[in-house]
This record gives C-alpha cells, structure tokens and sequence, in this order.
C-alpha cells in the first residue's frame, strides 16, 4: 500500500521496532528523527529530491515489509545517468513478499524514466546506504545500516548484482597509535608545514561554513558521489552539534587554507541501543543516562582535497582523532565507510592498525 498520509507513514516508521524486536544488534533509532528523515519540508535533501513509500501488508492487516523508491535530481546531475534508488527495504524472510516490494519500487522508478535501480540507499549515499553482508557481531555505528544476514539472498534472488561495496574498519583498544604510522603522521606535517587544529565551538556556524567550502571537493569524482547543498550540510550540522566533541572535529591547515578535515563522533548508537522504543519518553532519560559512559568514536568523514592527497595529510587527521578520542576514553573505534577501491583510504587505514569488520554493498538491477 502506498503511504499517502501521516497514519501510512507512521506504520512504515513502526514496522522495524516489531521486525528486530527481539535482535538485540538492532538499533533503534529515535521515530521523531525517522519521520524527519522521511519528510519534505523537514528534510531539505528533498529540495532536490522525490521520495514514494509502500508498506506490504498480509489480509489481516499485519505489515511483513516496506520499501521507499527515490528520484535524486542531484545524482543524475551529477552523474548524467539514469539511475533511480530504493532504500529503507524492511522485509519478513519472504521471497514473495521482497519480490512484490522490489517490483513495486522498480515500478514507479520506470514510469519516472529510470533505467536503473540502485540500492539500498536510504534516501541517499549522504545517508545509510548499502547492504549489510559481512558483520563482525556488533551493533552498527552511528549512522550505518543494519538488516538481517537473509537480505542479501532475498536481493540476490530477485536479480540485483553488486555494484559496489563499502567497508568499515574497526580499531584501536591501545592508547596510542601505531609509532611507525604516529613518526610517517609527524614527519609529513613538519616537512609541509602543515597544522592541525580542533574546532571552535564558540565559532560552530563558521566552522560549518570551513566544512560546506571543503566537502563538495573532497569528495568529488568519487564512485557515487553526490554533492550535499548547504541546506543540507546546515542540516545535517545542528542534528549532530548536541553530541560534538570539539577535540575529534579536526581542520589540516596550511598557510591559513583548510586543506582537510576529519570528523569523529562518539558513537551515539551505544546510548540509542537502550531504548528499544525509539520513543521520546520515557525512552530519552535512557539514552541520557547511557550517553554519559560511550566507549566508542566513530570517524564519520574524512576528506583531503585533491591536490594534497598522498601526501600524508590523512594520516595526520587519523593519528589526531585517534589520539583525541583516546583523550576523552574511547579508544577504540570505527572508520569509514571507505569505497573497497579507495586505495589511498584504505591503505591509511591499515596502516593505522584498523581492519575491515563490515561491508556494505550496493546494488544495481536494470529496469
């Protein structure tokens, strides 16, 4: 059934807290930030952006799946395809019921003049995006996926293939980083004259600009690459200030310019993960309390712009997150996701002493 008013959009935010009621991996995220998510008007991605959700539901009345198709006039901008996407794809261990989902995206995704649908992407690549197929038994960070291991046979079934895959590094646990790695961080920044520095949260808003300027660059050319407006980087910034720790926001300075940056976050899903609700209240006083004693940091971005990559300046913004999150007891951590082909990244990562602990692959299946 498509969602057409606020009642269908509730049951499709709902159907995931009953579908991993009882996976204690599963973390629920808060139903008020969901609806958000899922918004026009709310969620300035769908300034450029437009978005039908169906929930599947058995005679009874009983919802057993949901699925979302995406038209992202950025993406296809930017890449000059015609790519369609689907994403928030929930589903019982049904064949026929992943299949009616999948066509029914596919479906409105041909009537908008798409010839491919890609996937899951929930609503974009800036967003959680891909498939969980490799996990290494814990809970997803702050802002990845997380679905049952049976997904990947329900799209593989239908006929999806890979398109690319997306890997999380997991790391740390000692208090400092590799001394090979801290002397290569060390010595590239005293040979470049390069200098790091933390954010300035009496400054946010202009600190945010410094990363609006820098984003769209570091990023560029990468596979799948979409640009964030500063709509939705000014969002994206005031959903993430509450939980900021100053000391893991990290600018690369050289002569004044910002050249890179690295965010890391306290991985808030450690707090989320106990308040199986997803409801404000009394749910909220959980996380709080649990909010106080996360153990964990994620590296959610880090970016070089191009003419100053393979010099050593991801290393540095790595060695310097890791040290800070050290600094506020978290020692360890995730990073990424990281393109699988991303060499550079990739390489800096291993060098640090991370190692790959989830992938996520996105699919494409022909229309």
């Amino acid at each position: 059934m498509p969602v057409s008013d606020g009642r269908g959009l509730d049951r499709f935010i709902a159907f995931p807290y009953d579908h991993y009621r009882d996976d204690p991996l599963w973390v629920p995220q808060l139903r008020r930030d969901m609806r958000t998510l899922l918004t026009p008007g709310k969620n300035p991605f769908f300034e450029h952006a437009e978005a039908q959700y169906w929930t599947a539901r058995r005679a009874d009345g009983r919802t057993v799946g949901r699925i979302g198709a995406i038209k992202n006039d950025m993406h296809n901008k930017e890449h000059n395809d015609r790519v369609g996407f689907y994403g928030f794809f929930e589903s019982i261990d049904d064949q026929a019921v992943a299949n009616a989902l999948f066509d029914t995206a596919a479906t409105w995704l041909r009537t908008k003049g798409f010839d491919t649908m890609r996937g899951p992407m929930s609503p974009s690549v800036n967003d959680e995006c891909g498939l969980l197929i490799v996990n290494n038994g814990t809970p997803p960070s702050l802002m990845m996926p997380y679905n049952f291991p049976y997904y990947q046979a329900l799209h593989e079934r239908y006929g999806f293939a890979k398109a690319k895959d997306l890997l999380a590094f997991d790391g740390g646990g000692t208090q400092t980083a590799p001394e090979r790695f801290v002397r290569l961080a060390q010595r590239a920044g005293e040979r470049r004259g390069i200098k790091l520095r933390t954010l300035d949260m009496k400054r946010f808003d202009a600190e945010v600009e410094l990363i609006k300027a820098l984003y769209n660059s570091a990023w560029e050319k990468n596979w799948g690459f979409v640009p964030l407006t500063e709509a939705e980087i000014d969002h994206l910034a005031k959903q993430l200030k509450p939980i900021v720790v100053p000391d893991l926001v990290i600018y690369a300075e050289l002569e004044g310019r910002i050249v890179g940056f690295g965010v890391g976050l306290p991985d808030f899903n450690l707090a989320l993960l106990h308040n199986r609700s997803g409801r404000m209240f009394p749910g909220i006083l959980k996380v709080l309390w649990h909010a106080r004693k996360i153990h964990r940091a994620r590296i959610l971005l880090l970016g070089v712009i191009p003419e100053f990559r393979g010099r050593g300046v991801d290393a540095l913004l790595y060695q310097k997150v890791w040290e800070n999150s050290v600094k506020h007891g978290m020692p360890s951590g995730e990073a990424g996701w990281i393109l699988e082909d991303n060499a550079l990244m990739n390489k800096a990562a291993t060098q640090l002493g991370f190692r790959v602990s989830k992938t996520f692959r996105i699919y494409d299946k022909s229309l």
